[in-house]
């Protein structure tokens, strides 16, 4: 591989497998001394798009998707499946469920300067850690500023109509593809990976990618 592999992820920030996915990726990577070599790009999913834009209690969210009291179970699950990969959730700060076709839109912008991952990481861990509403836009803003981006250029981002366009554009596609679920990973424009995947399953995608190379 002379180029660096494309790995395209397809995710909503929202996501707490998606968080748990990006750092079983990254972990799989560097175990098998391909972070270097390799290119992200993060892709738009909205995994509620009719989310109200002033975002819901989150326990009732939950207690509509899944059964009333099932909240506790869910998230001692997920915190379970984040051990190893090094990712902690802060479940009493998650208060909100949030409309997140803004935070993607922070995303792509950040992207057309290489920092889309940068970005992805911050709103993660501004929601499941920090509890922070990544539905609101002068939270956005503020986020865009703690990673060094120009604040009244963020706000133009959100404000932008062709980037807004632009978003939608893609997550449409992602479900003319198939995309039904997230995370779902690209990997070198042919392999499919669904879901947060172990390192064992890591190990023998990048395997075929070599055989495949070779």
């Amino acid at each position: 591989m002379q180029d660096k592999m494309p790995i395209a992820i397809v995710s909503d920030v929202v996501c707490p497998w998606c968080f748990i996915g990006k750092a079983r990726l990254e972990k799989a990577l560097e175990a098998h001394g391909l972070t270097d070599r390799v290119a992200i790009t993060w892709l738009p999913y909205e995994l509620n798009p009719d989310m109200p834009e002033e975002g819901m209690d989150r326990t009732q969210y939950l207690d509509a998707k899944f059964g009333p009291g099932k909240r506790k179970e869910i998230e001692i699950r997920l915190s379970e499946a984040a051990l190893e990969s090094g990712v902690t959730f802060n479940w009493p700060k998650v208060t909100r469920s949030v409309y997140t076709r803004m935070a993607h839109m922070l995303v792509a912008a950040a992207s057309t300067v290489q920092r889309g991952g940068e970005m992805k990481a911050a709103l993660f861990k501004a929601y499941f850690q920090e509890g922070r509403d990544i539905g609101n836009l002068e939270t956005l803003v503020a986020i865009a500023a703690e990673q060094g981006f120009d604040e009244q250029a963020a706000r133009d981002e959100l404000g932008n109509d062709e980037l807004r366009e632009t978003v939608i554009g893609l997550e449409d596609h992602a479900r003319k593809v198939g995309v039904t679920g997230v995370p779902f990973f690209i990997v070198d424009g042919k392999l499919a990976v669904s879901g947060a995947q172990t390192a064992d399953v890591w190990a023998q995608v990048f395997q075929q990618v070599m055989r495949d190379a070779a």
